[in-house]
Formats: C-alpha cells, structure tokens, sequence
C-alpha cells in the first residue's frame, strides 16, 4: 500500500514539535504496517475547526490522482474537528478510494469501528467547542481586568508579569513623535522613509509601511482606551497620545483617503497623447506602483495590454522619456533643422491671414478705379459725380488702409530674428525642471510608436516620421555624424 502522512497544530498551546511527534508516531504506524509514504502534508497554526487550510485542500484535490491509498494522521481530530467537514472530506477520499486511517487509536473496519469513529469525531468538535467557551470566558475575565488577551503587543507598550500594558520608555515617545510629525503635515511616506533609515521596525519586527503606520494613528490604545469586542474601558492602560493630536490625526487620514493622491498629483507622465504601441497603436498610458521595499515605480502601459488584447511589455517612465527628451534636443542643436523649422513658421504666419491678403486685393482695386478717375479727368470728363466719386474712393483708400495697418498688428507677425531667439532659450532650458521638459515636448514632438526593436518618432516641423532602431539608439544620439535628416522613414 501507499500513503500520505497529513499533520497539523494549532495556535491553541501546540508549537512545532508537535508536527514532529506527529510524523514519527505516523511513520512508525506506516513502516509497521508496510505502508510507503509518498508524501507529507503539513498545515501549521492552522485550526481543525475550519477546512480553510491550505495543505489540507492541496492533499484533497490531488486525492484525484489516485497515486495512494491511504491518509495516515495521528489521530483524527487532526483531519478535522467538524463532523460536517469531516463527512465531506472523507466522502471526497473514498471516491477516489482513499481512506483516513487514524495512526493512535484502533478503530477497525467493521459495524463497531462505524460507531467507535463517530463517537471520537463527535469528541473531538465537543471538545474544540468547549475549549472555544473556556478561552472566550478566559478573555473576557482578562477584559474586566484590563488585561493583555494575547496577540500582538502595540508598539510602544510592554506587558507586565500581572498582563497589565506598561509604556516602554525607548518606543512610546516614537509614537508621540509620530502623531506630532503626522498632525503637522509631514506625509505618511517622508515618516515611513524617516523610521526605517533609522533601523526602527514594527512590533512585528517588520519596517513600516502604510499600513502599520495608519493602524498605529487610529490605534485607540494610544489615548489610554483598552478595548477587547465589546468591552471599552478608558482609561484601561497608560495613554502615549493627548486624545485632541489622536482625534486631529484620524481626522486628517479620512480627509487625505478621499484627497488625489499626493504621488499622482505630482508626478507629470510627460508622453501622455503622444506614446503609442507599436503592436496594435493604441495608448499607452502613464502608471505607478509600489515595491515591497516601499519604493514607487512608474511606467508606460498599452492601453490594448490593460484589456489583455495585446501583449506589449511595459515600459519605464524615465527610459522612454529620456529618449525623447534627448532626441528633440537633438533637433535645437542641428542649425540646419532649426532653419527649416523658422522657414516653416514664416510660411505659417503668411498663410494663417486670410484678412490681410483680402484687404490687400479690394486696395488695389480702389487704387485702379482711382486711378481711372484721374485718366478721365486728364481728358477733359469732369463733371459733379465724377469729383463726388473720386471723394469716395479717396476716403475708402484710406479707411482700407487703416484696416490693414490694425489688422498687421492685432497678428502680430513674429521675425525670423524672433525665432532664433526663442531657439536660444528652449537651447538653454533646465531640463531637471518637469514643467520645462513638458515645454520642450509639446512644443516640437507630436507622436512616438514604440516597438520591441525599434520607435518611430514624429516631429511637428517634419511631414515624415523618423525610424530608429533600439539598438543603435546611442550611436543615432551621441553620433557626431547623424541627423534626424538621414534616418530612413518607415
């Protein structure tokens, strides 16, 4: 025959050891009765009165292999202390023709060993269910008493041999130091970042994060309550906190749980509308998470991969930006694209004004039928009308005239000598500040599509986008003999 050796131990008085007797006594009881072992199953601090275990629900679902025939534990409360769970389980085993077999007690396969099971797993849940009695009548004598109940210490306090709280004198004034940091206005992360480069950790031994830190600022112990269910005494163990810093700091963590987040508000994604996937050219759009270690990174994700219809890997923020950053800069230090670029804005400038060319045809029309007036008047055809006309044609000559000038500088026109001098600035821009390196993007990048291997860059001055391979990226930036000009479209 073969077998499976399940083992467990609660967190009711049971440590290690005793998985360890647990597997001797089972092996023994194995080897004795040629059964070889083929696998251990072991759940610790988990409890029987629940199936909710994780190597128990492992053993069960490969049951269906069939590679055993029996479950060996020590004894059967082990497998469960819920008649319930353990008709459940038990039935699941012997569909796959699997049998619980208890490695303590005799309990044979006969009428009576039907009987003798029932009677032990019917004790076994009598007997969870009244230890559950005596260690909540237990708990509840400790409450009335003010009493430590077990589980974790909060940080700052020590427990005395009588299971009274007592404040630690090195931990309580970080606490108090805390709350005063937190009510006057330094954020969660700068305090984070403060007590661990200090070497401090949690009552757990663990660093802080944002979780330890928020239930420590709504930790009621702080201001002297003892709590356990029920009961609240104030009062009940030795306050760290004045109640009106507790109360403010609360207050602020509801305020600042329903606020932007402070990260997102700050933190500018410069490509947002202009980084497209190269795979189905969709968006990709600016994200942020959080390491275990506290640390924030920031990326680039298609908005088709969002939606698991495309499998572009994710890129990081800074990467990308960087790239397109130091290839507009490319461009302000190429004299050669920037003239093109101050040509094309001249074209822009004429072409914008369709008023002022307007104005342009109907004074030169004035100007003719002016002029014919005066041919006329050369020849000898004079008459009232012709002198009352020609007044009129004066006077729209100059109303004409008068329009244009307001129109010319209502536009006004930029210079060439004007361009170049905004080249200079964009030229020595900080580019360590995030609102001047937005400035620069917007004002020449129109669009990049990223692929694996390659991107494709689109400026606002070029009428063809710009291929460049990944992996010549450095060489294409760095090289004294490239320009923008020379790389081939796609």
């Amino acid at each position: 025959m073969t077998g499976v050796i399940y083992a467990r131990y609660s967190s009711d008085n049971q440590r290690e050891e005793s998985i360890e007797g647990q597997l001797r006594e089972c092996t023994a009881f194995a080897q004795k009765n040629d059964i070889t072992i083929i696998e251990h199953y072991i759940d610790r601090a988990y409890s029987a009165k629940t199936d909710n275990r994780p190597e128990f629900q492992r053993m069960i679902r490969e049951s269906a292999r069939k590679a055993y025939d029996v479950v060996i534990v020590w004894k059967l409360d082990r497998f469960s202390r819920n008649r319930f769970d353990s008709a459940k389980y038990k039935a699941a085993l012997k569909k796959n023709k699997i049998r619980v077999i208890s490695a303590t007690e005799a309990i044979s396969d006969g009428a009576e060993g039907i009987i003798l099971e029932s009677v032990l797993e019917g004790m076994a849940e009598y007997y969870s269910a009244d230890l559950s009695e005596k260690v909540t009548r237990g708990h509840t004598e400790n409450a009335l008493k003010c009493q430590f109940n077990g589980s974790v210490v909060p940080y700052g306090y020590v427990i005395d041999k009588e299971k009274h709280y007592q404040l630690d004198p090195e931990k309580a004034p970080i606490v108090l130091e805390i709350f005063k940091r937190y009510t006057s206005g330094e954020t969660i992360t700068a305090i984070i970042k403060d007590l661990n480069a200090r070497g401090l950790r949690t009552a757990k031994g663990n660093e802080f994060n944002k979780n330890s830190l928020h239930h420590m600022l709504k930790n009621r112990n702080y201001i002297g309550e003892y709590r356990y269910k029920d009961f609240v005494t104030p009062g009940g163990v030795p306050a760290i906190v004045p109640e009106d810093i507790f109360n403010r700091a609360v207050a602020l963590i509801e305020s600042n749980k329903h606020a932007p987040a402070r990260k997102k508000a700050k933190e500018d994604y410069l490509l947002t509308t202009k980084l497209f996937c190269g795979n189905c050219l969709a968006m990709m759009i600016g994200e942020s998470g959080q390491k275990s270690n506290g640390n924030i990174y920031r990326y680039y994700k298609c908005a088709g991969a969002k939606k698991h219809v495309c499998d572009k890997k994710t890129v990081r923020k800074e990467w990308i930006e960087d790239i397109a950053l130091q290839l507009t800069m490319k461009i302000l230090m190429s004299d050669e694209d920037l003239q093109k670029i101050a040509d094309r804005i001249m074209e822009l400038q004429k072409s914008e004004n369709t008023l002022i060319p307007a104005l342009e045809r109907q004074l030169e029309d004035v100007r003719a039928s002016i002029d014919n007036i005066l041919k006329a008047i050369e020849m000898g055809v004079c008459t009232r009308s012709t002198k009352s006309r020609l007044e009129e044609l004066e006077a729209e000559e100059e109303r004409i005239k008068g329009d244009i000038c307001r129109e010319q500088l209502d536009s006004r026109l930029v210079t060439e000598d004007q361009i170049w001098y905004i080249f200079d600035k964009f030229r020595q821009m900080d580019l360590s500040m995030p609102k001047q390196r937005q400035r620069l993007l917007d004002s020449f990048l129109q669009s990049i599509v990223l692929f694996d291997d390659k991107l494709i860059i689109s400026f606002n001055y070029r009428s063809q986008p710009v291929t460049i391979m990944l992996d010549q990226l450095v060489d294409f930036i760095n090289g004294s003999g490239s320009d923008l000009v020379s790389a081939a479209s796609p």
